[in-house]
């Protein structure tokens, strides 16, 4: 009968398990949290460039409905001169809100916030004939509150419309609306500026 074989088992070292260490995870950890913190910001980054272009939007098409509404009028009052510019009436200035301007003199210096429409409306809230629209076609009462719409009219330069003049001795006016954010802190954000220049012809004789 053969000899019995002898059986030898071969040990092989033991194979080292690698993991991280306290460390390893702390860094890691670490390097997370700075690029979580690097995508929130560019994400607010974006959202707040979005808010601000939205605004500027709605602020340009209040600025244009505005000027539309003014070059409708006269160029001045029956029986003023050219070159002045008067302002509303007391009975004009008294009204709810602009419906009784009939000239370009009766927007001098209107300046009311939140912006307001032609019939002393909040914006947004009115039916356009001087009625409260449905409450359920209304925008946020908060919406508007810190906007604020401003008119200026001055004379300028018959030869040169972007060239403002302190006295009336042209008969050229410009007719600028400026729509802005007035901060609780009173710091001024401008949003939209709309302007149109007009010219007085003399009538025919």
């Amino acid at each position: 009968m053969p000899a019995s074989r002898s059986h030898f088992v071969r040990t092989l070292p033991s194979q080292r398990r690698r993991g991280f260490s306290l460390v390893e995870a702390l860094v890691a950890l670490t390097i997370m949290t700075m690029a979580g913190s690097v995508m929130l910001l560019a994400i607010e980054s974006c959202l707040t460039s979005t808010s601000d272009a939205v605004d500027k939007l709605i602020a340009d098409g209040m600025a244009n409905q505005l000027l539309d509404e003014i070059s409708v009028r006269r160029f001045m009052a029956v029986g003023d001169t050219p070159l002045t510019i008067s302002g509303p009436s007391a009975t004009e200035a008294a009204a709810s809100g602009r419906q009784l301007f009939n000239d370009l003199d009766d927007y001098k210096n209107v300046s009311s916030m939140p912006a307001k429409g032609i019939w002393g409306e909040t914006l947004g809230t009115g039916n356009d004939s001087g009625g409260a629209r449905n409450t359920n076609f209304c925008i946020p009462s908060t919406q508007f509150t810190r906007w604020r719409q401003r008119v200026d009219i001055y004379f300028v330069s018959a030869t040169d419309h972007s060239q403002k003049l302190t006295s009336g001795t042209s008969y050229y006016r410009a007719v600028e609306v400026n729509i802005e954010y007035v901060a609780t802190t009173g710091s001024v954000k401008p949003l939209a500026k709309r302007r149109r220049v007009y010219a007085y012809l003399p009538p025919h004789t």
